[in-house]
């Protein structure tokens, strides 16, 4: 807990008669906080839920909150989320534009990705733009190294996409190989989140930094490399150091939410020649002077990576629409309310 968040904290509680805690796990609108005093089962206060206008202003895994605590029934009352330092967030499932927050107060993300057949650079670029623009440092963690038989060629690939601008490392739960250069990020007070498809061994790798065999693993299929759920909800785990894992489920469907610095950061080296380009407005297509173009023709640059920022350019330019009209919309709903509430009160 920072100073600031104390401070914050103290501000808020006037009357004393509240304790701030962490939100440990979450599971329909209900919530296990832990606190100095011990672990509180709470829910959120009837004028929270009244105020709260969307999903994303509920507590989140990973939430400082402020609790009127019930010591005696091992329960308590939510009352306000603190400040969030970071928030990894994604679009959730469906047309409809609304925010699914993954986790918040994460200092590093562990993106897990499997060195089998599953690797997929797209979307491991995916995951990397959404952890820039959660507040929180990537680094990219290739588990399974123990099966790779090119261990060499995969590093390559994925080093391709990062440009050195993010760790990159390889590790095997089995051999417990790798696991002392993940141990920089797993500092005494530090959060970090582990984020990945299902099978890719996040709950073996929690298993192991934990050091007893407490999440559920289940093997890949055979078929397709591809995993089975094993977590089935985001959970925060106390690891014997003092740092603090947040385990989560596997994540097929890994929509945008928004992100402005985080498609700079994922692309940096298009963004750089994009501003070499003659036009301002280059779709880089067959615009003369194109300078990405140019670097696809030299070698310098994949098409297959200018395909995937030009997809996630555009994915982003529709949320931005959808998210706007639903911001429109609320808006002309306060203000029909307001209109009525002005109407009955000239009635009266």
């Amino acid at each position: 807990m920072t100073d600031k968040l104390k401070n914050d904290f103290e501000a808020l509680n006037t009357n004393k008669d509240l304790v701030i805690g962490r939100v440990a796990l979450e599971h329909k609108h209900m919530y296990r906080v832990w606190t100095e005093q011990g672990e509180l089962l709470c829910e959120v206060s009837g004028k929270f839920s009244f105020q709260a206008q969307n999903r994303e202003d509920f507590p989140a895994v990973g939430d400082w909150v402020s609790v009127k605590p019930r010591y005696a029934e091992e329960k308590g009352t939510i009352m306000t989320i603190m400040p969030r330092k970071s928030k990894f967030s994604r679009k959730s499932a469906g047309e409809t534009a609304e925010e699914q927050i993954v986790a918040t107060n994460v200092d590093t993300v562990f993106l897990v990705n499997s060195l089998n057949d599953d690797l997929n650079l797209r979307r491991i670029e995916r995951y990397l733009l959404l952890a820039w623009e959660s507040g929180a440092t990537p680094v990219i963690v290739l588990s399974k190294a123990d099966l790779c038989p090119d261990m060499n060629g995969k590093l390559k690939e994925v080093e391709g996409i990062t440009f050195g601008a993010v760790p990159v490392i390889p590790i095997s739960s089995e051999t417990m190989s790798g696991l002392d250069n993940l141990q920089p990020y797993l500092m005494p007070g530090k959060t970090i989140a582990l984020l990945g498809s299902s099978g890719v061994g996040k709950s073996t790798l929690t298993n192991r930094l934990l050091g007893i065999e407490k999440q559920l693993v289940q093997e890949i299929r055979l078929s397709d490399d591809k995993g089975r759920h094993t977590t089935t909800h985001r959970e925060m785990i106390l690891l014997p150091n003092g740092s603090i894992l947040i385990d989560t489920p596997g994540m097929r469907e890994l929509q945008l939410w928004e992100s402005s610095e985080g498609l700079t950061e994922t692309f940096t080296e298009i963004e750089k020649l994009a501003a070499e380009c003659r036009f301002r407005d280059c779709q880089h297509k067959d615009e003369p002077g194109c300078a990405v173009v140019r670097a696809i023709e030299e070698g310098l640059v994949s098409i297959e990576r200018l395909t995937s920022y030009i997809k996630l350019q555009k994915e982003l330019a529709y949320i931005e629409r959808k998210t706007d009209k639903r911001a429109q919309a609320e808006v002309r709903k306060q203000w029909k309310n307001i209109n009525k509430q002005i109407k009955q009160r000239k009635n009266r």
